[in-house]
């Protein structure tokens, strides 16, 4: 018996080919005219006389890569409260943050990967992350699977995902045809996607929009799930669906779409308080929710704090707008960004203040070049002012009443607590407060 260890290429895309131990790298002529193809130790396995040298049946690899991606998700925590990708708002300091009030995974503004590869300016001033900065996606918008991948290739040491673009609807997409634009070329999206998977170390990650059509959702998800997708983050309205004060995100599209892939699966749109947030996984049966824009207003979204507009039944808090936007500054003086991203920032967390007072607005607007010094001594002007809007909590005691008042039952076992939480003489009294309520 020959001592020469006999090794199969399985690089999923050639038929294996057998031969004798050669030094690495080499090269092996393939079955195929004019190709040759080049490969390391990476690719190559030993094979003995029972292995079989045909490649693994597609449901096997399906099967992996599946397992592959819920166990990087839980590998990561399993984070369910997400800052998603804003552009020029899902910068550094903002994502630290949210993440101090609750956040537990975050996007990296939309990277526009050509420009990305090719300028370290941009490299440096868009694209920051820190120790504490995970777990992190990094998104690219891209058109071309080798630019994507060039640029990929330089932010994998420093994120858990790197994610594709194809949800943006706005005009600049579709004139530079990247993001949901690309939806009228799925075999480049298919290519792209299979480009990253194929070729990182870390999983790659798309987020979409749906289509008009329900079965044309779910086919497009099927196809990114079978190209290499890791993880799907859904957008519930179409590309043309661009006010989302007006049109509600379809979470029975994401459920659909949960229910048939394999992959985690994250959902998008309506996020504005906590109750959302419930309502969403629990309707969607995702894994995970994004909040963007609820967000920017309010970063102490997942912290159970609310602006005014959702306050409901909640009790006001110490916290503010103001108090949010001093600890954003806190975070960019240790973590510099461009001050084009400082001042939107300034302006969404304090719109309702200047309201109040324009005069202080026509200020901020009037200063050509922001410092520090001026934006604290903004803060304190709106305070001396007299301006407060406070963020709102959850009233604990209301919240245990009316989980209370789910059921008739409810008032049996409830009126010993009652009585105690009310101040009540008796239980019996508990039980007629209780009745007045059906």
């Amino acid at each position: 018996m020959s001592s020469m260890v006999e090794w199969a290429v399985d690089d999923g895309t050639l038929p294996q080919v057998r031969m004798p131990h050669t030094p690495f790298p080499l090269s092996i002529s393939s079955p195929h005219p004019l190709q040759t193809l080049t490969v390391s130790a990476a690719v190559l396995r030993p094979i003995s006389a029972t292995t079989s040298i045909m490649p693994p049946s597609l449901d096997d690899a399906v099967v992996s890569r599946v397992e592959r991606a819920w166990e990087h998700w839980k590998k990561i925590g399993n984070p369910r409260l997400i800052v998603a990708p804003m552009v020029d708002n899902s910068e550094l300091p903002f994502r630290m943050l949210c993440r101090k009030f609750g956040a537990q995974a975050a996007y990296t503004p939309m990277l526009h990967a050509r420009i990305f590869g090719e300028s370290e300016k941009y490299r440096d001033e868009e694209f920051t992350t820190c120790e504490e900065d995970r777990p992190l996606f990094v998104q690219f918008c891209a058109n071309d699977p080798d630019i994507l991948l060039e640029a990929a290739k330089r932010v994998e040491p420093f994120c858990d995902y790197v994610d594709i673009n194809l949800g943006c609807p706005q005009r600049i997409a579709r004139r530079g045809n990247y993001g949901a634009f690309l939806m009228d070329n799925l075999p480049l999206v298919r290519s792209m996607v299979q480009k990253l998977a194929l070729n990182l170390q870390v999983p790659v990650s798309c987020k979409i929009r749906i289509f008009p059509d329900l079965e044309d959702t779910i086919n497009y998800a099927k196809m990114l799930e079978e190209a290499g997708c890791s993880l799907l983050a859904v957008h519930g309205r179409t590309r043309d669906q661009k006010d989302q004060r007006k049109i509600r995100a379809d979470w029975e599209a994401i459920r659909a779409v949960k229910n048939i892939l394999k992959i985690p699966v994250l959902a998008n749109g309506n996020i504005r308080h906590v109750e959302d947030v419930e309502s969403c996984l629990k309707i969607t049966g995702a894994d995970g929710v994004l909040s963007a824009d609820a967000l920017l207003e309010n970063p102490a979204l997942f912290a159970g704090y609310r602006t005014a507009e959702w306050a409901g039944s909640g009790v006001e808090s110490d916290l503010d707008q103001a108090d949010l936007l001093v600890e954003y500054l806190k975070f960019c003086e240790k973590y510099p960004v461009p001050w084009r991203m400082i001042r939107s920032h300034v302006h969404k967390l304090l719109g309702e203040w200047f309201t109040a007072r324009p005069q202080v607005r026509e200020e901020l607007n009037a200063q050509n070049r922001l410092t520090f010094e001026f934006l604290y001594g903004l803060v304190d002007q709106l305070r001396q002012l007299g301006v407060r809007i406070p963020l709102y909590k959850k009233d604990e005691n209301m919240a245990m009443w009316l989980a209370l008042r789910e059921s008739w039952s409810w008032k049996q076992r409830a009126a010993i607590g009652v009585t105690s939480l009310l101040g009540l003489e008796s239980d019996s009294v508990a039980l007629l407060h209780l009745a007045a309520w059906d």
